[in-house]
């Protein structure tokens, strides 16, 4: 315990140690006093020069300087990684830079490219701490073209998002992070490609009424691609090989074509489809647990097994009660008592006795050492089967299932639950089986040296039940209530993790920390409670014990036949031990039953359903080598209780061609993708060359084709586990396929090339270059098949 507290204050000491981020005041003049003349622009970088990690060489941003003043439309582009989204965390502040100056004269307001969404209802997710204002929310709405997407949601902005808006589209996340942006009153605002999600009417819209009329009189620095909104720019700063080049609009477009053409008014437009996510409360019956988490942990250790631990358990007490046996029959010998049994002590000497003692102790200790090890094997067996069977089960579980438990539901199995049951379960089971054997041991012996003890052991073991009958109903609801209230906590932490940059731009950290307070302090209450409850148990008990004592010392002084002293001794320590068991014996078994609860809710989590599976036809190694696809009156939605999200539809998709697939922001695009992974169960055919993909088994699918996702994920590793987690290909093909997508000079730029290291999430990494790195596999893909 020492040790791991002394290592747990190390941690935290290293963590208060950190760098913080810098605090800067924010100059006020220029937004109070807006008759005065503007001396110094809104935001201002002179020949600033940032590195990602003062280890890696190479500069992310050379000799850099932007401006950019209230009233001007400032553009940003460039190609992937050239730093588009670095200058703008600079502005923030987020990140220092090794050379040059930061001026911020003013509020700023953040929309980032890749939408922070946290847990709550959309006008939660909108307002994020700000004053709700009805005029300028309604206009809000509908400047970033939100009130289509409201009106079909089943409680409109009150509707519940989700973790991490799992329920909304890529476009319709994207839409609500610019409208928390936009909302906010700011004279600064720095948009993050925050037009690339949506569609092309949509991102007229947004362009339109949203950054020319609703900003015309903030300062707005527009990253994107989309280079034709730009014509009505203030100026433009295009990065190019790490610097910056500064041009005019004429500049931009001189010599350019237009790369991107508005469609016809007449494009129908679909409904955004309603929630996929339904927030499920971590609750669970009072019925649930019990005797049967006893038995899941007993079929995970195994069941024979089982068996042969408690056998064991069982000599070592025999063995313990036989010491102390022998200890009194050596004290009555030396006393010359005979009367019990004169025949024993007539065949029997002091040096018989010890030795009887000495060989028994022995056997004792052995006895001990071994069913430890024993115990501890079973232990281990149980605790590996259970993580393994939760860990299959959840890798396997169907789509449907993440989308209704929460990422930090899943963290708790597997940290809080499971370290439960690797660290505390065992100890605590081995204590509760040594305790009620040594409880039935004592009352044994007591009973049998004055068997008018009987009535008051009994009278003894009867009210101890009792008060642990109540203990326990309560202190198991309570841990349960302690496992629910920590799951938010996870999940709060990880959410204010991802969204720092937004958080810190809209001087919201205090709300945040207020919510995390409560979140703890909820969690707090219920741990608190626990502990309050086990000491009201342990004074009745210690009180009931008491008198139990003062019940065996006056028998000893009214029944003459047990006042030998080797009886009195063994009465009055079997006694002493016997309360003490009784006590601590009681609260470790509502430990245990407590801790249970993390056994029932891995089990839990082991009934999750897997997807469907039914594949039976291996295809040819070259499948699919063609690459037709047919949809057959395919009909899909997240669940059964959800609507539709693909109604009967049937396309053809021949080899060779190259086919876009529009619509509004939740029309189901990205659910058509979902059909040819089989992520849902759908119903129709879906074939790929003529094989139907029910008939593929899930791994054969799945290996055979592959995709670039709105949101493209890196794992955390190196560049080379994520260009190929399998160790397929040697380094020489690697770096062919790198060279066929264009990404040589990217990772050759890396410091340690594809043994780079890849943080989590791939947040080293631009989304632009994370998409790009995501290309080698559909290369592999094709090496495959050819």
């Amino acid at each position: 315990m020492l040790a791991e507290t002394k290592i747990s204050i190390a941690r935290i000491q290293n963590f208060l140690l950190t760098d913080h981020q810098q605090k800067t005041e924010t100059c006020y003049l220029l937004v109070n006093q807006r008759n005065f003349k503007h001396k110094f622009p809104g935001v201002e970088l002179k020949n600033i020069s940032v590195k990602w990690s003062p280890s890696i060489q190479e500069e992310v941003l050379r000799d850099v300087s932007f401006s950019a003043d209230v009233g001007e439309l400032v553009g940003v582009v460039g190609s992937a990684g050239s730093g588009k989204s670095t200058l703008l965390q600079v502005i923030l502040k987020e990140i220092e830079p090794i050379r040059g100056s930061v001026d911020v004269e003013m509020n700023i307001s953040y929309a980032p490219q890749e939408p922070w969404i946290f847990s709550g209802s959309i006008r939660q997710n909108i307002l994020f701490g700000e004053k709700f204002k009805e005029s300028r929310y309604l206009k809000v709405l509908r400047v970033c073209a939100l009130e289509r997407d409201l009106s079909v949601f089943p409680f409109g902005d009150n509707t519940l998002v989700g973790e991490r808006g799992v329920m909304l589209s890529g476009g319709q996340k994207a839409r609500i992070g610019l409208a928390r942006a936009v909302y906010r009153n700011a004279e600064i605002y720095l948009l993050d490609d925050p037009l690339s999600a949506v569609d092309a009417h949509v991102a007229d819209h947004i362009f339109n009424e949203c950054i020319l009329k609703f900003l015309r009189k903030k300062c707005v620095v527009l990253v994107t691609h989309q280079v034709h909104f730009l014509r009505n720019a203030t100026k433009i700063y295009f990065l190019r090989n790490r610097r910056v080049v500064r041009g005019d609009s004429s500049e931009l477009f001189e010599g350019l074509e237009e790369k991107l053409k508005a469609n016809s008014d007449e494009v129908a437009l679909e409904e955004s489809q309603p929630s996929n996510y339904s927030s499920q409360l971590e609750v669970k019956e009072d019925e649930g647990g019990g005797i049967n988490s006893y038995k899941s942990y007993a079929s995970a250790g195994g069941k024979w097994m089982t068996c042969f631990v408690f056998v064991l358990f069982i000599l070592v007490q025999l063995l313990s009660n036989i010491v102390d046996g022998l200890v009194t029959l050596w004290v009555n010998f030396r006393q010359d008592s005979f009367n019990l049994c004169p025949q024993l002590y007539r065949f029997f000497t002091d040096e018989d006795y010890l030795s009887m003692y000495a060989i028994v102790l022995i056997v004792f200790v052995f006895a001990c050492h071994g069913t430890v090890w024993v115990f501890v094997k079973y232990c281990k067996r149980a605790s590996r089967n259970l993580h393994n069977n939760l860990l299959s089960k959840v890798v396997e579980g169907s789509m449907t299932f993440f989308n209704n438990h929460s990422s930090g539901r899943i963290i708790n199995r597997f940290s809080k639950d499971m370290g439960m049951i690797d660290e505390f379960i065992p100890v605590t089971s081995m204590e509760v089986t040594t305790e009620i054997l040594s409880t039935v041991g004592a009352s044994v012996v007591v009973i049998i040296v004055n068997y008018w003890m009987v009535i008051p052991t009994l009278v003894l073991c009867f009210t101890s039940y009792v008060y642990f009958k109540i203990f326990q109903h309560t202190i198991k609801k309570i841990r349960r209530v302690e496992g629910i209230r920590r799951s938010p906590v996870f999940t709060h932490l990880a959410a204010s993790m991802q969204g720092l940059s937004v958080i810190r731009a809209s001087k919201a950290q205090e709300i945040l920390q207020k919510e995390f307070n409560d979140h703890q302090n909820r969690h707090t209450s219920s741990y608190y409670l626990y502990q309050a409850l086990y000491f009201a148990f342990a004074f009745w008990t210690q009180l009931t014990c008491c008198i139990y004592i003062v019940v065996l010392i006056y028998s000893l002084l009214y029944f003459e036949n047990v006042t030998v002293g080797g009886n009195v001794g063994l009465m009055i320590t079997q006694t002493m031990v016997l309360t003490t068991l009784v006590q601590y014996g009681m609260k470790l078994l509502g430990d245990l039953d407590a801790q249970m609860v993390s056994t029932e809710r891995v089990v839990e989590y082991t009934d999750v359903t897997p997807e469907t599976d039914e594949g039976t036809v291996i295809p040819a190694p070259t499948w699919p080598n063609a690459g037709k696809i047919t949809f057959d009156r395919v009909s899909m939605r997240y669940s059964l209780d959800k609507q539709w999200v693909l109604k009967n539809v049937s396309v053809g998709i021949y080899p060779g061609e190259k086919i876009g697939i529009v619509g509004r922001t939740g029309a189901g695009k990205s659910s058509l993708i979902s059909v040819l992974f089989r992520l849902f169960d759908f119903e129709g055919t879906a074939s790929i060359d003529g094989v139907d993909t029910k008939s593929v088994p899930m791994s054969t699918l799945r290996s055979r084709i592959s995709i670039i996702p709105q949101e493209p994920v890196l794992f955390l590793g190196t560049v080379r586990k994520n260009l190929d987690p399998f160790d397929e290909f040697p380094d020489r093909e690697v770096w062919s396929v790198l060279e066929d997508v264009g990404l040589m000079k990217m990772v050759t730029g890396l410091q340690s090339g594809l043994d780079s290291l890849v943080s989590e999430g791939g947040s080293n990494f631009s989304v632009g270059e994370k998409q790009l790195l995501c290309l080698p596999q559909l290369t592999w893909i094709w090496k495959r098949t050819k």
